[in-house]
């Protein structure tokens, strides 16, 4: 924020004072829809190319968890394609729309850094854009839970945020949303303290109707010798 008082500021960000995750609940079922439009206006989205990387590393008809799924499309329309997929997002607007999408799947309304699955149930675990919706502070638990939901030689693909802002909330698409995340070195070294190894790291700048918007796209492996328990 702008040290002068005398300068206005075109975007709103106040600090949180709510729970974040009843921030993004709620925005998200108010804009699911548009949101699902406003995907299709962005340019240079890279999700669908790191998600074919993705599914040369898996077995045939891997089963995979995809978290803060929304809409369903694209992405877990195209894993159901290809094999399983378990859809988890907070917004039960979004997953209306997934159902219809996706009627193949099943899908759990939850919030992401709490929900509870058995371990090593998953041959992949996937997160579009969904991390940096919760609170960075929690970033270290999640990445060690989902070290112990995938089958030893799985692989997690994420676009983290790298900004490394501690948690604020702004108007976007026409409702108050939270944004979270680490710096991209930071996102690494949690990453390799859960027991990942990062395969792929490559941060892209894409054109959202708005403007550019930077992510750190990440591919983790779990050691195939770990054991699970």
């Amino acid at each position: 924020m702008p040290d002068d008082p005398d300068l206005e500021c075109t975007v709103t960000v106040r600090v949180v004072e709510r729970d974040p995750t009843d921030i993004v609940e709620e925005g998200y079922d108010r804009i699911a829809d548009r949101h699902l439009a406003w995907i299709k206006e962005i340019r240079g989205d890279p999700r669908l190319r790191f998600l074919r990387d993705l599914m040369t590393r898996l077995p045939e008809r891997p089963k995979v968890l995809d978290l803060g799924c929304g809409a369903g499309e694209p992405c877990t329309a195209m894993l159901a394609e290809q094999g399983e997929v378990v859809g988890v997002d907070v917004s039960a607007r979004q997953l209306e729309l997934a159902r219809l999408k996706v009627p193949s799947a099943p899908f759990v309304k939850a919030d992401m850094s709490t929900v509870e699955f058995s371990p090593a149930t998953f041959d992949a675990v996937t997160a579009f854009y969904s991390i940096a919706h919760v609170p960075r502070g929690r970033h270290a638990e999640l990445f060690r839970r989902i070290g112990i939901w995938l089958r030893p030689g799985g692989y997690f693909l994420a676009s983290l945020g790298c900004g490394g802002g501690d948690g604020v909330v702004e108007e976007w698409l026409g409702t108050p949303m939270f944004f979270s995340s680490h710096d991209a070195p930071t996102n690494g070294y949690l990453l390799t303290d859960a027991g990942l190894a990062v395969r792929v790291d490559e941060v892209v700048t894409m054109e959202e109707p708005e403007g550019p918007a930077t992510f750190q796209w990440v591919i983790a492996a779990k050691p195939s010798g770990e054991g699970h328990g």
